[in-house]
């Protein structure tokens, strides 16, 4: 844990106030959850909450069969993070940070599907040089909670309307599954 140096004091209603700046630097929005742990020593850490922190294990499966039936590697993220991958390297991918492009397709609920000429346009994570494919949005309950994005393959092959669907039907059934 890393110290800032700056000191906040509780108000009468037992509120805190978080810096503008570390709210900014942590991209934490007004209105944005904040989960709250303790330890035995006394420490108090707040945790920006992702509602896919809850679907990990069940989102990982999901890529290993949908990169299994496509053929193309398979990545799903929170609104900001790579929370499981198949088909590529999983150390390369996970708790990376997501391009801009991607959260603002996210953010405006747009999908994005490459075509002909438009191989590698958009990255999902800045510094990887395999590019989307399929882009869809998960939305739960009326909020966007994070993505699934199949990647190109090798032969960078585009993608045909199975695998826009494949990936459309995923994110979909995350989003119920979130609801449930």
């Amino acid at each position: 844990m890393k110290a800032t140096g700056i000191v906040r004091r509780i108000d009468d209603l037992g509120r805190v106030v978080i810096p503008k700046e570390i709210r900014r630097t942590l991209r934490i929005k007004e209105g944005a959850p904040l989960e709250i742990y303790t330890d035995g020593n006394g420490e108090v850490i707040f945790k920006k909450y992702s509602p896919m922190g809850e679907l990990v294990n069940f989102a990982t499966l999901y890529t290993e069969v949908l990169a299994k039936i496509s053929g193309m590697p398979t990545i799903i993220s929170d609104t900001e993070h790579i929370v499981a991958a198949s088909g590529v390297s999983k150390r390369e991918y996970l708790e990376r940070r997501l391009n801009p492009v991607i959260e603002e397709l996210m953010e405006t609920r747009r999908s994005f599907a490459a075509r002909s000429g438009e191989i590698g346009d958009v990255q999902p994570i800045e510094g990887v040089d395999r590019g989307a494919a399929v882009m869809y949005p998960i939305i739960s309950s009326g909020d966007v909670i994070g993505s699934v994005i199949m990647l190109f393959n090798d032969e960078k092959t585009i993608p045909t309307e199975t695998e826009i669907k494949l990936v459309q039907s995923a994110a979909a059934f995350l989003g119920k599954q979130m609801e449930e």
